[in-house]
This record gives structure tokens, C-alpha cells and sequence, in this order.
């Protein structure tokens, strides 16, 4: 996939995870529905170890309450295409 295709899925991604902020007493089940998806895509989107660590930390970002601002998906792509690249 495209890097830049691979930004925006990840934006859209991060905004589903916050769709749970606009349905009260509702979205805490959506949070707990979405956390197991989110950390699978994540390690899906990314491969070998970062993607496994991301996949686990986009799981504990959206089952705890108040962090579904965190845009974890995009922060991924950006260590990935953006500090990363620069190492290399």
C-alpha cells in the first residue's frame, strides 16, 4: 500500500476510534467492541515488532476511558515514514 494511502486510513481509522465520544453511555461498550479491531489492524498495517508493540498500545489507548483522542494510528505512520526514514 502507498504511504500516503496508508496516512489516510490511518486518519480515518483514528477518527472511527473517537466516533465513541458522540454517543454517551453508549461509548464505552463501542471502545471495548473497537479495542481488539484497532489492535489487529494496527499489527496488520505494520509488520514485525514496532507493529506488534503499536497493535498493543492502540488496544489500551481505546479501552481506557478519555484516550480516544489519541491519534495512535497516525502517530504509527509517522514513526514509520517519517522518523524511521530519517535513521535509514
Amino acid at each position: 500500500m502507498n504511504k500516503y494511502k496508508k496516512l489516510v486510513l490511518s486518519i480515518v481509522l483514528d477518527l472511527i476510534g473517537c466516533v465513541s465520544y458522540f454517543f454517551p453511555g453508549v461509548g464505552e461498550f463501542i471502545d471495548v467492541v473497537w479495542a481488539p479491531i484497532s489492535g489487529w489492524i494496527m499489527t496488520k498495517m505494520y509488520k514485525g515488532k514496532p507493529g506488534k508493540i503499536a497493535g498493543v498500545v492502540s488496544f489500551v489507548e481505546e479501552v481506557l476511558p478519555g484516550t480516544d483522542i489519541i491519534p495512535t494510528f497516525t502517530i504509527m505512520w509517522f514513526y514509520t515514514y517519517v522518523f524511521e526514514d530519517k535513521k535509514k
